[in-house]
Formats: C-alpha cells, structure tokens, sequence
C-alpha cells in the first residue's frame, strides 16, 4: 500500500494475515485447496487498512471465510494493544462493509451448542430453534416444561470464530512476549524458527490463555522461559494426531492443519519472522477427529 509508512515493527509483522502480506500469505496456505478469488485478495488488501483506521486498531489480520448456503461470511480480526486480549471480530459478505460481532460469552456458547446444526445460511438474522423439556416437581406432581432456545445466526458466528481461535490459533514459539506489564506483544526481535526446530510440534503454541496445567518434570522446566512459554504446546493436545505438519513450497514453508478444525491452515517460513493462520471451511468441529486416528 503506497500511503501506509512502513516502520520496523510493520516488518516484524509481515506474514501475518494483514494487508501488507495476504496476497502472497494466501499463495502458501493455497494447498489446503481453500483460497480467496484475485478480486477479493484486492479488495480486502485496501478495505483492512481503512478498517484498522476507523476502529482504531494497532493492527488487523484478515481471519478467514465461514462458507454458508446463501452467503459466505469473510472474518477479519481487529488487535489493540494485548495482542491476545484486545481482540474483536468483524464479518462481511463484500470485503468491504463490516459489521462488528458481539463478543462470545459463556451463555452464548452454550446456547449456540444447543440449538445450532448443520451449516450456515449465509444470514446473520437466520434463527435457530431448539426445544428442551424440564421437569418441574416430583413424582406425580412432576410437571413437563417446554423450554425454547433461540439463537441468531450472527451469534452463533460470533461463537464459532471463538472456539476457533481457542482451540486451533497457531504461533510459533517466540513469536510473541509478555511484556513486563503482563502484555502480550510482538516479539519485534523474533527472527523464525531453524528449519529442525520448525520441523517439531513442541515449538508451536496455541494462542490463548495456558489451560493445560500437566505439571512438567525439572528437566522441562528448566528450557522454559516465562518471557515466551506462556501458552500450551500443540505436542500437548489430545487426541495425539490432531495435527499434520509437513514443509511445502520446494520444502521452504512449514504448513501445519488441523484435523480438529478441517479449514485451519498456518504457515512459518523458517529463520524468517513471516508465519500467520487462515481458516476457510464451513465452521463445524470434526466430530469424527477420534475414529479417523
């Protein structure tokens, strides 16, 4: 983009999915054979820098596609200053029109698991309906209530891009630092993994809150740095085989897809800081992930 300054930060930020990088990030995911049309990679290229403007973001990642029945939703991800807590969504049908999403909440999320099958629509107004029938009283006295649950269909996005990003975000190890201040930054002096390194599951991190508490042996701990070891290995997930990793591009990039999320592509180029993550599917979990292993 000709008006935007480029600072040294910005070069540290190549490879992410944002508007500097996406046409040549989305040739090297483009092997999962999902991939966005050459109008809409230009489209969006302008529409994230004005989006970054008018929110104010410190930056935004183009996320992925959500494909639906009438319409497909593209995803874009808004960070402020915590790049793993100052998060907000957006969608669009066009590239360029956005509408911001409401924020995930628990009761959402339980909601949406309840009433909401099968794909998308395409129509964020589209209600879902679920019946559930809850006894009231006991024994002969016990009376049957019809409880109804309703949920829109931008509320069931707004979850799914959620537990998308809880459970498949992918980052290489050093990529990102708590600051002393607790927050999470780009690590601006991070320079890529070595090509052995990349070649390892244990050197890439789910980009969220640490929930897996396993306690480590002394010998583990003592190659943890606080600085960077804040989130949970991939190695760590369960089932084992949730994940395939393999080098693409004449063996330069590391292509890592998850089996949980089938759409969930990342990408590292080694002894680089370039490496980012797309998801393009129809944004449902992969229910049968434990018989296929």
């Amino acid at each position: 983009m000709g008006a935007t300054n480029t600072t040294a930060a910005d070069e540290r930020e190549f490879g992410s999915m944002d508007s500097n990088s996406l046409l040549y990030a989305m040739e090297l995911v483009a092997g999962s054979g999902h991939t966005l049309t050459v109008e809409e990679k230009t489209v969006l290229c302008t529409s994230l820098v004005i989006l970054k403007k008018n929110f104010k973001f410190n930056r935004v990642l183009f996320w992925g596609k959500i494909l639906g029945f009438k319409n497909d939703y593209f995803i874009a991800q808004g960070r402020g200053e915590d790049e793993m807590q100052d998060q907000k969504y957006l969608y669009s049908f066009n590239c360029m029109d956005w509408y911001l999403l409401p924020p995930a909440t628990d009761s959402m999320i339980q909601e949406v698991f309840k009433a909401a099958k099968g794909r998308f629509m395409g129509d964020p107004s589209y209600v879902y309906e679920d019946v559930e029938i809850q006894r009231k009283g006991e024994g002969e006295e016990a009376i049957a209530e019809e409880i109804v649950i309703k949920v829109t269909e931008e509320n069931r996005l707004a979850a799914t891009v959620y537990q998308i990003d809880q459970e498949v975000s992918v980052v290489p190890r050093g990529a990102f630092i708590k600051s002393p201040h607790e927050l999470v930054q780009v690590n601006l002096s991070f320079g890529g993994l070595t090509y052995s390194e990349a070649g390892k599951l244990d050197n890439f991190l789910h980009f969220t809150k640490k929930k897996n508490m396993k306690k480590k042996s002394i010998l583990e701990m003592a190659d943890l740095n606080p600085v960077m070891d804040f989130m949970d290995l991939l190695s760590d997930d369960i089932p084992k085989g949730s994940w395939h990793l393999r080098f693409e591009c004449a063996n330069r990039v590391c292509v890592i897809r998850s089996h949980l999320w089938l759409g969930l592509t990342f990408y590292h180029i080694p002894m680089t800081p370039q490496h980012g993550y797309i998801y393009i599917g129809d944004g449902t979990r992969n229910l049968d992930l434990p018989f296929m292993l």
